[in-house]
């Protein structure tokens, strides 16, 4: 015979006035946590209350009800009411809407009715918040009345723009919020489904995966270009920038890179003239201009405007007062806000004071120009001054000229690289075989191994010499045999624009430096030179021929299609060979001088193949299995995060290990091979990173 369950009885629910409510001790909650109790009862205050309060009859010493009724479920509640009761917003004797409970344990019913509460679905508050702007809410009317922030509401609301589908598949937990924020960066309800169809089948998408699936063909707002102009004026000219939930108004991915290049263009070309209009005879202005641009070009040198009077005597006066201050606060105690907004006053006051102008003579602008282009992070480059040989004033019985040999690179079908295969015809990104590198990638690397290298050659004094003697043994004892990298004679590489923002380099930006530290030290005339370099130091004039030497270093690789004129694929294999050496010797490791692989410069132009050898070589096969079943885009974008810190590096900007009996020094004479031998003895052979 079935046993019959006993039917459900609820508890009695009544109204009891709120002087006969008393806050039971039994309340689990002990911390502080949520809404405060003082925005409570302004909710409560808003729109009553609208849940019950949990309370038990409280009994005297004989078992008998007193009248009185503790509460150790709802104590939040309570406290609010009791708060609006103190703010006589609330009569003492109010009814109270009351769950009355005669049995049972209080402290279960006060864990229960905490811990068995569901906060709200983000997706129902969204639709929540949605209805209230229908009625007419407004944003910050939700915010005020919710106790959330602006930003809250509106992020909640930016879910409109997720198509419905995944909204129902974020509703049935098929996907997280992360993932579904990230949606919210495009209105293109068809891609966002295409992409979901995309990434629903690993086990974990990240939801920057799904950002840069939807804005793969956008430019970011962190872009130098971007930065250049200003999403302001992007927006101003028609352009739209989408953003996720996660993006403020500085973030972004901007839909129209056709526009952003026009807006840059034409900011640079206002630019141009204005600076034009100065007196300079010519203004060049580029987003990036070609590294050595400046090569071949004699740079004038301006008058730095000195402060007046008046702008002394101000600067004087600002320095007495930020030292005053600083004396009074000396102490390392916090700045107040208004002293602290002081000091950054000043701190402005005199950054203007001291960047003083610099002018230049009219007759020299009206013979030299000015090169305009952005740094990395989209501030103008302005560097002024500069005359070109066929401007140069020209004296009476005198005729200048320039006769540089400049090498050009170009792309060709063949090529052979520190052991690398030749190839031809195109690359196929499925094939699963490892092809060799294509030839421009090559000249690329290798153009920023030749400006590595010299920069380390002209901080290697003692190499530059030795590299010097190689180059004059090789050229009085093998006149017609092997190429070195040294190129006596000075004749400079054309790297031009072989690889990106070579000039905003940082081995660019030290060799620049140190030629105009040089520059500025030479006497312009040829007899005075030479006393100047008669009259220095020792370690000055070799820390000198180190920096001249350097500019002959040539480890670019160019692609060769036989004896066409040119140097041959043998001479451009023993050219890699001798700064393969030169490198040995300065020690170079290019992962340790900067360099790291990214998209741009290297993951992005090979095949998916050699992207995962480059992460297996690094990380080992189980990461390298990770990014096997992504497309060619996402994988290069993922395996360059893969490889940041690890120093991996590509094959041309390895250092291969040299043996004893390899090295070049075994075809020179006895006397000097003994020399050599001695001096490599004592460095040991750095090896780049693999």
């Amino acid at each position: 015979m079935t046993k019959t369950l006993p039917k459900l009885v609820l508890s009695a629910s009544r109204d009891i006035p709120f002087s006969q409510l008393v806050l039971s001790q039994k309340n689990v909650r002990r911390v502080k946590a949520g809404l405060s109790i003082e925005d409570l009862a302004e909710d409560i205050y808003r729109r009553t209350l609208l849940q019950s309060i949990n309370v038990r009859p409280m009994l005297d010493a004989d078992g008998t009800e007193t009248g009185m009724f503790e509460v150790p479920a709802g104590g939040r509640r309570f406290r609010a009411l009791q708060l609006l009761v103190k703010t006589k917003r609330m009569a003492k004797d109010q009814p109270v809407p009351c769950v009355v409970r005669d049995a049972g344990i209080a402290e279960e019913d006060s864990l229960a009715e905490n811990v068995m509460r569901v906060a709200l679905h983000p997706l129902d508050q969204f639709r929540a918040f949605s209805a209230l702007i229908e009625a007419g809410l407004s944003e910050e009317d939700i915010a005020a009345r919710f106790f959330v922030s602006v930003s809250t509401v509106r992020q909640r609301l930016r879910l409109a723009s997720v198509s419905p589908t995944l909204l129902e598949i974020y509703g049935e937990d098929g996907i997280t919020l992360e993932q579904l924020m990230a949606f919210s960066v495009t209105d293109n309800h068809a891609r966002q489904e295409q992409v979901w169809e995309q990434v629903n089948q690993g086990h974990h998408v990240p939801a920057y995966h799904i950002r840069r699936l939807l804005t793969e063909d956008a430019i970011s707002a962190s872009d130098r270009r971007v930065r250049f102009v200003g999403i302001d004026a992007y927006t101003e000219a028609g352009g739209y920038v989408m953003r996720d939930l996660f993006s403020s108004d500085e973030d972004g991915w901007l839909q129209d890179p056709a526009l952003v290049e026009l807006l840059v263009s034409e900011k640079l070309s206002e630019l141009a003239q204005e600076i034009g209009a100065e007196g300079w005879k010519w203004v060049e202005a580029a987003v990036d201009l070609p590294y050595g641009c400046e090569r071949g070009k004699r740079r004038i040198v301006g008058t730095t405007v000195p402060l007046t009077d008046d702008e002394q005597a101000r600067r004087d006066v600002l320095v007495e007062e930020y030292d005053r201050i600083g004396d009074d606060y000396g102490d390392g105690s916090d700045l107040p806000d208004e002293v602290d907004a002081r000091l950054t006053a000043i701190d402005a006051e005199l950054t203007a004071l001291n960047s003083r102008p610099t002018v230049y003579d009219p007759d020299d602008m009206s013979r030299a120009g000015v090169f305009i282009s952005l740094t990395h992070d989209g501030r103008l480059r302005i560097d002024c001054g500069y005359v070109r040989p066929e401007d140069e004033p020209i004296a009476e019985g005198q005729n200048y000229g320039t006769s540089e040999a400049n090498a050009d690179v170009s792309d060709g079908p063949t090529g052979t690289v520190a052991g690398q295969a030749a190839q031809t015809g195109g690359d196929d990104d499925e094939d699963e075989a490892i092809k060799p590198l294509p030839d421009r990638l090559v000249s690329e690397l290798t153009a920023e191994r030749t400006l590595a290298l010299r920069d380390a050659l002209a901080n290697t004094p003692q190499a530059a010499f030795l590299a010097l003697l190689h180059a004059l043994v090789l050229s009085v004892f093998r006149p017609h045999g092997t190429h070195g990298c040294v190129q006596i004679g000075l004749t400079q590489a054309w790297l031009g624009n072989v690889a990106p923002n070579l000039r905003e380099s940082v081995w660019s930006q030290s060799i620049q430096a140190r030629h105009e530290h040089w520059g500025e030290r030479l006497p312009d005339e040829p007899q005075p030179l030479w006393d100047a370099l008669a009259a220095m130091p020792q370690d000055e004039q070799i820390a000198l021929l180190a920096h001249c030497v350097s500019h002959g270093v040539n480890a670019l690789f160019e692609p060769s299609k036989g004896y066409d004129g040119r140097i041959s694929a043998h001479g451009v294999a023993q050219r890699i060979a001798a700064a393969d050496a030169l490198a040995a010797v300065v020690g170079l490791d290019m992962a340790e001088a900067g360099w790291t692989p990214t998209v741009d410069n290297y993951l992005g132009r090979v095949t998916k193949p050699r992207i995962i050898e480059a992460v297996r070589e690094a990380k080992g096969d189980a990461t390298a299995a990770l990014i096997e079943h992504l497309k060619k885009g996402d994988m290069a974008r993922e395996a360059e995060r893969l490889l940041s810190g690890t120093g991996w590096l590509p094959e041309p900007l390895r250092l291969p290990v040299i043996e004893a009996d390899e090295a070049e020094i075994a075809d020179l004479p006895d006397f000097l091979a003994d020399e050599a031998e001695q001096a490599d003895a004592g460095d040991a052979f750095a090896i780049a990173a693999e």
